[in-house]
Formats: C-alpha cells, sequence, structure tokens
C-alpha cells in the first residue's frame, strides 16, 4: 500500500534507524544530480524503514529514487556530549603519540562490535582501537590533533 501512494523505502545508518527521519530537509545525491526534500513522515513497517516525501506521490515518482543516497546538513545534528564525537569530525585529524611521534592522519573509522577502531594512514596504516581515556589519550578538534598511547613500530 505504501508504494502506491508514494512511500519510499529508505536504508538508514542512524541509530536508531527512524532518527533518520528527524533531520529534514534530506539532500539526494545521484553521480552529479543532488536535490533537496522535505520528510513529511515515516516510520518502522516490519523491518522497513518507509518515508513520506514532499513532491512523491505516486509508485512512478518514488521509483524514480532508487539507488539515490541521502545527505543532511551537518548543522542538523544535534551537538555533541562532551567527550562524544561525530566521527566525521575525526576524519582528517592528525595523530601523534604522548612522546611526539607522529603517525599519520585519521582516515576512517571501523564499528568492530567490542570497539571501534581509528583507522591512521601515515607511513604506514594503523588500526587502533578507538578507547577513551586508554588509547585515545585527547582529542582536539580546533587544533586537528587527535593524540594516542600507541607504539610507533606497532
Amino acid at each position: 500500500m505504501f508504494g502506491i501512494k508514494g512511500w519510499v523505502k529508505v536504508y538508514s545508518f542512524t541509530d536508531t534507524r527512524e532518527d533518520i527521519i528527524r533531520y529534514s530537509p534530506w539532500l539526494l545525491c545521484k553521480t552529479d544530480t543532488s536535490q533537496s526534500v522535505e520528510v513529511l513522515e515515516g516510520g518502522l513497517q516490519g523491518k522497513a524503514l518507509i518515508v513520506s516525501l514532499k513532491g512523491i506521490s505516486s509508485r512512478t515518482e518514488a521509483e524514480a529514487l532508487i539507488g539515490w543516497e541521502i545527505f543532511i546538513r551537518q548543522e542538523q545534528l544535534p551537538a555533541p556530549a562532551q567527550g562524544e564525537y561525530y566521527w566525521s569530525d575525526l576524519i582528517g585529524l592528525s595523530v601523534e603519540t604522548s612522546q611526539g611521534a607522529k603517525l599519520g592522519v585519521v582516515e576512517d573509522l571501523l564499528e568492530t562490535g567490542a570497539n571501534d577502531v581509528v583507522i591512521v594512514k601515515g607511513e604506514r596504516d594503523r588500526a587502533i582501537p578507538f578507547l577513551q581515556g586508554q588509547t585515545i589519550l585527547s582529542i582536539d578538534l580546533v587544533v586537528g590533533k587527535m593524540i594516542v598511547d600507541w607504539d610507533p613500530e606497532f
């Protein structure tokens, strides 16, 4: 029934999945094309997340959005709590040991289940557990630096 009225199924990376509905408008992107759309309503239907978008009222219009990616503007996100960070804010930080050895730059973060892992690209690639107060000693977004307790030979 929802497809007939133009509702779309969405795969969301937010935690919880339905949180993506709160971040209206969305910027939809595919190859070199983008468009802004307003989220009207949505929710879980079984295991699927379905959403109604302004201006999308038929199955044909909904099918035209298959393969588009959803983006939001950073200013739409709530400010992180003290000691919490958005991954996008960490990517690009320079990484140094507490003794001043330069290890490289944060290229990515991975969710492993036990703990997140920081992927550092430098002279060699490193995967450093993201354990604040243990391996991650400090993060300074203003300076653009992460200090870690990590053996530079490892």
